[in-house]
């Protein structure tokens, strides 16, 4: 979502942060083939078709053991709507699927599909999209060293999280909501903002359902060591100014949640709270000492 693409270390004290430390920055084999791809998506037009890639057999290989690791870990720790909706996204066990494979099927059930991307997008363009119907999705595959989690988007996170996202009609809605929310407004600040409000609540939002704390964001459904460690973090009670005033991390597992009530009060929430969101929302929360660390 910031405007970045490639893997950057991360310092904290003088020592290596997450990034750094993750093998898929010190593979020269690995980074050539992570470039080739992130560079099919340079100058590449929101809504125009993506490009077919030949994954490698170790490429499908590591999808399959995401793709076994996660049926255990969201039998487990996923909400009932998101085990629903995987049911209808119909993603294959045994192989990586095309952008325009994946595509077609969300087109036929809610009407988005996904547009390339090469990494981290800046979020006028990637908030924006979603009130057309766009998801900017990558084509590349995380290290198979550490496939159960990866510091940034990479094709399993795409299509396990936000493709099954968007093959249900409820959180496709929730998408258009921010995306038509980054509308109403024109401020990098307002917007910085917003994409907080996306990160705890799509990316990394989970719901409470009888008495459990269940996972419904994307990053979390794509990452079985993310569900893993559900029961470890800080789940705070859900208010969506306060996760629009918390900074997050896109390098390392999630310390803190915030935990809708259930799934309608996350929509009925979601939707009035972007509703009311412009430039003066934004201001106010700035204003007010909201943003924190």
């Amino acid at each position: 979502m910031s405007d970045a693409s490639e893997l950057v270390p991360v310092t904290s004290g003088g020592r290596l942060g997450p990034v750094a430390r993750h093998p898929g920055l010190r593979d020269p084999r690995y980074l050539a083939r992570r470039g080739a791809l992130v560079a099919l998506a340079r100058g590449h037009r929101v809504g125009d078709p993506s490009p077919s890639v030949a994954y490698r057999t170790a490429e499908h290989a590591t999808w399959r053991t995401v793709h076994a690791a996660l049926e255990p870990a969201l039998r487990a720790h996923a909400c009932r709507a998101v085990l629903a909706a995987r049911e209808d996204a119909c993603i294959p066990a045994d192989r990586i699927p095309q952008h325009d494979e994946v595509g077609a099927h969300l087109r036929a059930r809610t009407g988005f599909d996904f547009t390339l991307a090469g990494g981290f997008v800046p979020n006028r363009r990637f908030l924006g999209a979603l009130r057309h119907g766009y998801f900017h999705a990558v084509q590349f595959v995380r290290h198979p060293a550490a496939p159960l989690y990866t510091p940034e988007p990479d094709v399993i996170h795409d299509v396990f999280g936000h493709g099954v996202h968007l093959a249900s009609t409820r959180f496709a809605e929730l998408y258009r909501l921010i995306g038509r929310a980054a509308a109403q407004v024109r401020t990098e600040q307002a917007l910085g903002l917003l994409s907080r409000v996306y990160w705890y609540t799509l990316e990394c939002g989970v719901v409470t359902e009888a008495g459990a704390v269940k996972a419904y964001g994307a990053a979390l459904l794509s990452s079985p060591g993310e569900l893993r460690r559900l029961p470890r973090c800080e789940i705070r009670d859900w208010d969506l100014r306060a996760m629009a005033g918390t900074a997050y991390r896109v390098d390392a597992y999630q310390p803190v949640l915030f935990a809708a009530r259930s799934m309608d009060h996350l929509t009925d929430a979601l939707a009035a709270f972007c509703a009311d969101f412009d430039d003066d929302t934004g201001a106010r929360l700035r204003t007010a000492g909201s943003v924190r660390r």
